[in-house]
């Protein structure tokens, strides 16, 4: 898995980087076909920022969340990302599953 984390109007820590690192931990177990995860960080006046393009495959997902603290942007965006993925893959095991209906010929 790529991981870029960016910052806009925003020095990026390495106490940030690792926290983004551990919380992408619990996204790893969830899906172990990610391509790819860009995640935007940024501070306009009093709000932070927090936004995730995770690149599936077969799936483009984009999650962004405002907050007041950038740590608490982060374990939303990250908790918002698992839900997207964990709907995702919801979908394509239904899809595979259902067994397609055969017509009557009576």
């Amino acid at each position: 898995m790529n991981l870029k984390i960016t910052g806009l109007n925003f020095d990026v820590t390495e106490a940030i980087k690792n926290h983004v690192n551990s919380k992408l931990e619990r996204i790893n177990r969830h899906a172990a076909n990610l391509i790819s995860v860009a995640i935007t960080l940024s501070v306009e006046k009093l709000n932070n920022k927090a936004e995730a393009d995770v690149h599936l495959a077969g799936k483009d997902l984009h999650v962004e969340t405002v907050e007041s603290d950038m740590y608490a942007a982060i374990d939303v965006l990250m908790d918002k990302v698992d839900r997207a993925i964990l709907k995702h893959k919801e979908k394509s095991n239904d899809v595979r599953a259902t067994p397609k209906p055969e017509p009557d010929t009576e």
